[in-house]
């Protein structure tokens, strides 16, 4: 926040920010004619989309004080925003700006009394959030006068005798407002201007070192020691000591430093045995370090340097020092200092960061014993790096943090590459918004990150223009090693050739060059699928596709960059928007085990780091057949392979996002870590870089061979194949492919199979609960024994080996294997196959056995004591016809079946046959194949590595309702826990949730904890600590079942309570069906005492649309068409044709939440400030206040038209309707007819 004064003395408190879309109506007041004289009309909403800077003052009171709009070319119709350069230069006397360092602004507005001084605020802030900008220009047409506001921050630039333009260019400087710091060899006289800062950020260092450690660590420099201060006014602001004595070892032991040399300089000796591609090892999938490493490991970072005489490029090139990287202000809020000791996080106030001391660099450490070697590598050349041991700069300043690079760079003449490490838990400090983070490798335990700065990237001259037939040379070997080289060359090819592909759609290509060398490649095409992004995908969070054309929409095909100018990437998109005239640009991430021939664009994965990724929106499944000429668009409804959406565009050019490098583990992956992963993955603003998820089988979804005709288990309608694919988590986490087998609290870190390890700053875990192998009980049945006769013990764990042809079915992976042993070893012989268990997937397992030709004869059915009294199904009609269905093809069953022995109690190896006791008498079955779904329980190994790290275990992992276990580095959820004693409430866990319900609410409490938007709340005191959290989602299960039943079943959260206890008590509400099992349309609902649908339940042998009808849980029946009215009149018979009728579409459309939620914040309004509003009258009846004269209804429509109620919420109907055009046309608007 900072301090402006009006023209009357009066003084302000303003925070400067990003403008957003909902500030256009304030300032579209204060826009002047004075402001139309010079920046001419202009639509407000459209200029916020389209500027990649937009400033908006805030006061204290949340009013819009000024505001100012900033493109990357000048506010003029007749300069094409492609061709402003050469314009430029050929009409003013001006010849240094260039595309990078160059804003133009296109508005400013404020209010009269603090317009100057607002003006002033909005340049600085502007100067400071854009490191590389100097130049801010301002056309006005001749003749026109300046207003006061900005004649204060900008001056008149000469124009040219040659010139024929009819407007005034003026230029405001950077050095009148944010100047460049001066650089200079550190003093022991300035210890007494550097102590105050050091101890604002941190006194670590005083207490460790003693309290001159400064003054002794300058007049220690030498030749190999270096320690610098940055300059402001006289007074030391800032500094940096730096070394050139670096283990550059322990760093190419721990990270991917083959793309830098290995820190090394080339030696005619160096052994470079690189795989040409990556590859998988010891069953650890690192999805996102892998494609990272494809894209930057292609790079010789040493090509570029011999091209140039850099020591003279870098004194001519950097004496401005405006160089390197996007920053913001809003990065500030949540900075902290960090000190050598990389386990300790201190806080304190925002602002620069003391790295890692050489010592720590320099000390004896083993990141792990057991690593394998990814490549035989040996560096024969001199070290070509030095390290910064230590920085601080004032927080004033520490935008200006890399005018230290110039200066340290001449300290070393000889090295090329900067580092430096700091503690994973540092947010990521400005200086290293120029650096390149290393990729770390997986077997790395070192708790620190390593950034990397090339010499060559101060270079300033990174021009971007299109691409010639002369460049193919250059982009050759930029793109040498890449796996898709090939593809890049023919797509450039095609833009030479052509400048469209085969297809006809436009192509363009840009070239980033730097002293007349290659250093990047973009290729887009036009983006001809539009509608269906738009309509699929929610990109109106990030643009208003109103202002945007169909030819501003492009495509990215390919992106590669030269790590050494990473730091230019998004003025690489910066630059290709404006060069091509585009706005937004998008990029596909397709599954992996899909063959997309035409995919593009996946020559490079750096690209992500830049864009945001895009959700995917839920689609309405329509009845095509019905709605007729009323349906969508073909190119709305159209099916295609489905693919992960990121995008960039104008506004996101400038605004960076917030790095975060603490180690986030997650272990599992159940419906609830899947979707903690989501939330983080899918946060715009956020970059976390250390996301692994720990799972047996990697991420879901991503079995080649496995279709939705192969399925054995049940879905709970969380996520499927379809979902997997459309997030591509895999762009955003790291998978180690393994068991949790232990957890080491004191050092941090988990322990997998082969005694691998996963180190964790926030461990999370959601293991949920799996079907475990049975224990046979060993009775011998040659006795007669029952269920009577023995002790059943439920906490008994099976030790001995499992034979070949027993199946526990937990995931997508295991049902493929059993397909595949199915296939090849059970569908053409002869034999028996035995289905242990009582649980939904038992029957869905069954049918997909009898669609794939196993006769239902040799199918037994065996079903173990229920646990409690409640069905899996708790539906007589459903559990009526199942069962009903099973008897008439064959299969035989078994119930309250206790399994004895295999094999009589031989060797198992395979099992040959299975023995039960029941409540009457044994018996025994031939057995080829045993699928066993036993019971849920948590895993053994999970279990003993919770217990083992001595983390509080009650019959589950025991958490507080903030997901807390009793390490508060540790948090769990899902089936895996159960609520502390303390709140008294046994019964509920989070099993009897959504479980992705619940994963939201995990990620929504760490959030805050990394997210500087989000206000930080801390744990309740406790004594409000007493209620659990309850979640409001359906629990959801279906499938399909024997009889070729399609089944679905949603209902309210809660303890398990036989259907006849519910529908007997007095509060039950009442049940509506259509249609019955033996006709194959049977459809349920319930509706609870205030008339909302809280259970649905369908069973079909046709299929529905699943995703639709879960859309009506929660509902009140009036808004569905006043559905109890109409079926007490006999006007429905069959709920299945009632819910494909028109009129319930936009029920199921993804933003009619949205739409209720408009609806009741009007109804919640007062439209006259001295009566209530609608809602509250409707409470007051709910409560008996009122004594009415009429029915409730009557009063209440009444009493809307009263409060004038009715207009808006037609217009917001109206509204929602028109707005959502492509996917409801079958509404008939105002004006249609």
């Amino acid at each position: 926040m900072r301090t402006i004064t009006s023209s009357g003395g009066k003084e302000e408190i303003v925070t400067a920010r990003r403008a957003e879309s909902s500030d256009a109506p304030e300032i579209s007041n204060l826009i002047l004619p004075s402001t139309k004289d010079v920046f001419g009309r202009l639509n407000v909403i459209y200029l916020l989309e389209k500027a990649n800077l937009a400033v908006t003052l805030n006061s204290a009171n949340n009013e819009v004080i000024a505001h100012a709009a900033f493109l990357d070319y000048p506010n003029l119709d007749l300069v094409d925003q492609a061709c402003w350069e050469p314009w430029l230069h050929n009409n003013y006397n001006i010849d240094k700006c260039t595309p990078l360092n160059t804003l133009f602004m296109h508005l400013y507005v404020a209010r009269p009394d603090f317009c100057i001084g607002s003006s002033k605020e909005i340049v600085r802030t502007v100067f400071n959030a854009v490191t590389e900008l100097h130049y801010i220009f301002l056309f006005a047409p001749v003749g026109s006068t300046l207003e006061p506001a900005l004649a204060a921050v900008f001056e008149p630039v000469e124009t040219l005798q040659t010139s024929n333009t009819d407007y005034m260019a003026f230029v405001c400087h950077r050095h009148r407002h944010c100047p460049v710091l001066h650089i200079r060899r550190a003093r022991v006289e300035d210890h007494d201007d550097l102590i105050p800062i050091f101890a604002q950020q941190t006194d670590k260092l005083g207490s460790t070192y003693g309290d001159y450690f400064l003054a002794e660590l300058i007049e220690a420099q030498d030749e190999d020691n270096h320690a610098a201060v940055c300059e402001s006014e006289g007074t030391a602001v800032g500094f940096i000591s730096l070394s050139g004595d670096i283990n550059v070892k322990l760093l190419n032991e721990c990270f991917e430093l083959g793309p830098y040399h290995g820190l090394h300089k080339p030696h005619p000796d160096d052994i470079l045995d690189q795989p040409s591609e990556p590859r998988w090892e010891s069953g650890i999938k690192l999805s996102k370090t892998v494609l990272k490493r494809r894209c930057s490991s292609v790079y010789n970072l040493n090509e570029i340097v011999p091209k140039c005489d850099t020591e003279k490029s870098i004194a001519t090139d950097t004496k401005q020092a405006d160089v390197l990287d996007l920053s913001s202000a809003d990065r500030d809020s949540r900075r902290e200092s960090v000190v050598s000791d990389a386990s300790e996080r201190e806080s304190t106030k925002p602002c620069a960061v003391l790295a890692p001391s050489n010592e720590k660099i320099n000390s004896d450490y083993s990141p792990t014993e057991n690593r394998e070697k990814v490549r035989t590598v040996v560096y024969k050349g001199a070290l070509n790096a030095f390290c910064i041991q230590l920085f601080v700069i004032d927080e004033k300043y520490e935008m200006r943090s890399v005018d230290f690079l110039p200066y340290i760079f001449k300290l070393y003449p000889d090295r090329a590459f900067c580092v430096i490490t700091v503690p994973k838990l540092a947010p990521e400090f400005p200086l290293l918004q120029s650096f390149v983070r290393a990729v770390p490798y997986h077997t790395s335990t070192l708790s620190q990150e390593l950034y990397i700065f090339h010499r060559s990237g101060l270079l300033k001259k990174f021009c971007v223009r299109l691409a010639r037939s002369s460049d193919k040379t250059g982009v050759e070997s930029l793109v040498n090693k890449l796996s898709l080289q090939d593809a890049v060359l023919e797509d450039l090819d095609m833009y030479c050739q052509a400048r469209r592909d085969p297809d006809g759609t436009p192509v363009q290509a840009f070239v980033a060059e730097v002293l007349d060398q290659i250093v990047g490649i973009l290729i887009i095409r036009n983006e001809e699928d539009i509608d269906f992004i738009r309509s699929h995908y929610n990109i109106e969070n990030f643009i208003y596709f109103s202002h945007h054309t169909m030819e501003e929409h492009g495509q990215l095909l390919h992106f590669a960059l030269n790590p050494i100018f990473q730091h230019y990437a998004k003025h690489f998109f910066k630059e290709a928007l404006r060069l091509s005239h585009k706005s937004s640009l998008y990029h596909r991430v397709y599954p992996s085990h899909e063959d997309v021939k035409n995919a593009y664009a996946h020559s490079l994965t750096s690209a992500l780091n830049c864009m945001v990724p895009v959700r995917p929106r839920r689609q309405i499944v329509y009845p095509l057949d019905e709605l007729g000429i009323d349906a969508p668009s073909r190119r709305i409804s159209k099916d295609q392979v489905p693919y992960a959406l990121n995008h960039i565009n104008r506004k996101l050019t400038l605004e960076p996002k917030v790095t975060i490098n603490a180690r986030i583990v997650v272990v599992g992956a159940s419906d609830t870590g899947i979707s903690f992963l989501e939330v983080l993955a899918y946060c715009p603003h956020l970059q976390f870089n250390n996301i692994t998820l720990i799972s047996t089988h990697g991420l879901p979804g991503g079995c080649s061979g496995y279709s939705e005709n192969k399925t054995f288990l049940a879905t709970s309608y969380c996520y499927s194949d379809k979902d997997y694919a459309l997030l591509s988590l895999r762009s955003w986490i790291n998978v180690v492919v393994g068991k949790m087998q232990g957890i080491d609290r004191a050092a941090k870190h988990v322990l997998v199979s082969d005694d691998r390890k996963v180190p964790y700053d926030h461990l999370i875990l959601c293991t949920g609960q799996q079907y475990q192998v049975p224990c046979p009980t060993g009775i011998d049945i040659s006795q007669l024994s029952t269920n009577r006769d023995i002790a059943i013990r439920t906490g008994e764990r099976y030790t001995g080996p499992v034979p070949s042809n027993l199946f526990t079915l937990n995931d997508d992976r295991d049902c493929l294997k059993t397909y595949n042993w199915l296939q090849h070893n059970f569908v053409h012989s002869e034999g028996n196959a035995v289905l242990f268990g009582s649980t939904i997937d038992v029957y869905t397992t069954l049918e997909t056995m009898l669609s794939l030709g196993i006769s239902a004869s040799r199918i037994h059915l065996v079903q173990p004591p229920l646990d409690d009294t409640v069905s899996c199904f708790n539906n007589f009609e459903v559990e009526r016809a199942v069962e009903e269905a099973m008897r008439r093809a064959g299969v035989t069953l078994h119930h309250n079946c206790v399994l004895a022995q295999w094999n009589d109690g031989e060797d198992t190896e395979p099992i040959t046959s299975v023995s039960f006791t029941t409540d009457t008498k044994p018996f025994k079955l031939p057995c080829s194949v045993f699928i066993n779904f036993y019971k849920k329980r948590i895993d053994y190994d999970a279990f003993k590595a919770i217990n083992d790290a001595f983390l509080v275990y009650d019959g589950r992992l025991v958490i507080d309702t903030t997901f807390h276990t009793s390490d508060p580095t540790i948090r769990a959820a899902g089936p895996l826990t159960k609520f502390a004693r303390r709140y008294h409430a046994d019964q509920w866990t989070h099993s009897n949730f959504n479980s992705k319900e619940v994963g939201f609410q995990l990620a929504a409490a760490i959030l805050p904890f990394f997210d500087p938007t989000l206000e930080w709340v801390a744990d309740p005191p406790v004594e409000f600590d007493r209620l659990i959290p309850m979640f409001r989602g359906a629990k959801v299960q279906g499938g399909k079942l024997p009889g070729g039943y399609h089944y679905l079943h949603a209902s309210k959260p809660g303890i398990g309570t036989p259907l006849a206890a519910q529908m007997s008590q007095s509060k039950y509400g009442r049940e509506i069906v259509t249609g019955s099992s033996e006709n194959g349309n049977y459809f349920r609902l319930h509706l609870n005492q205030y008339n909302e649908v809280e259970t649905i339940t369908c069973l079909s042998l046709k299929p529905f649309p699943a995703s639709n009808y879960l859309c009506l849980y929660g509902e009140n029946e009036q808004l569905l068409n006043g559905l109890c009215d109409r079926f007490d009149e006999g006007l429905i018979s069959d709920f299945y044709s009632y819910f494909k009728e028109s009129w319930c579409l936009a029920i199921y459309h993804d933003r009619f939440m949205d739409f209720k939620q408009e609806v009741l914040q009007i109804m919640a309004s007062r439209q006259n400030p001295d009566s209530p509003s609608f809602a509250e009258i409707a409470q007051q009846i709910v409560d008996e206040e009122l004594s009415l004269p009429e029915e409730p209804k009557q009063y209440l429509r009444r009493t809307a038209e009263e409060c004038n109620i009715r207009k808006p919420v037609e217009r917001s109907t109206l509204s929602y309707l028109k707005y959502n055009r492509c996917h409801l046309p079958m509404y008939a608007l105002p004006g249609l007819i």
